[in-house]
């Protein structure tokens, strides 16, 4: 894995947008791309990787941070972590989450979270194995503004 820089927006984008399709999401690249410059201006919003396979770019994890009462410091938020389908199993995934357990544990993160379909059998997989368990909490939000994956 390697540190994202604004060099590789073009790319990281073409890379969400290949995620976002295996859910019929389709992609507003010009917010993605706007959204990946904001990210990687200010380290204190997170860090973006890309996940690399014999020197070739096949994947990225995307981590936001932000501060938490009920956890009295910085949480962290696995927002995006693709792998491309020829490369699954090979335990680049599992990689990439310790990859970003260290930076956060470097940053004092005090949890991290992870959201996924409830009928993504296969993600739920890599993110237990790394840790992540369930809660009994339910996910509401609240949107603001048009997702990045609304066209």
């Amino acid at each position: 894995m390697r540190i994202a820089s604004p060099d590789d927006i073009p790319r990281l984008v073409a890379l969400m947008a290949e995620f976002y399709a295996e859910a019929n999401y389709p992609l507003n690249r010009i917010r993605a791309a706007g959204a990946l410059a904001t990210l990687l201006a200010d380290e204190r919003l997170g860090q973006v990787w890309l996940i690399e396979k014999d020197s070739e770019v096949v994947g990225h994890l995307v981590v936001t941070l932000c501060f938490s009462m009920e956890y009295g410091g910085l949480i962290a938020f696995v927002d995006d972590l693709f792998v491309q389908r020829a490369c699954r199993g090979a335990g680049l995934g599992a990689a990439a989450l310790e990859e970003a357990r260290v930076f956060c544990a470097s940053r004092g993160v005090r949890a991290m979270l992870v959201e996924t379909g409830h009928d993504n059998v296969a993600a739920q997989a890599v993110y237990r194995r790394a840790g992540f368990v369930p809660t009994n909490r339910l996910h509401l939000h609240a949107a603001l503004a048009d997702p990045t994956h609304v066209a």
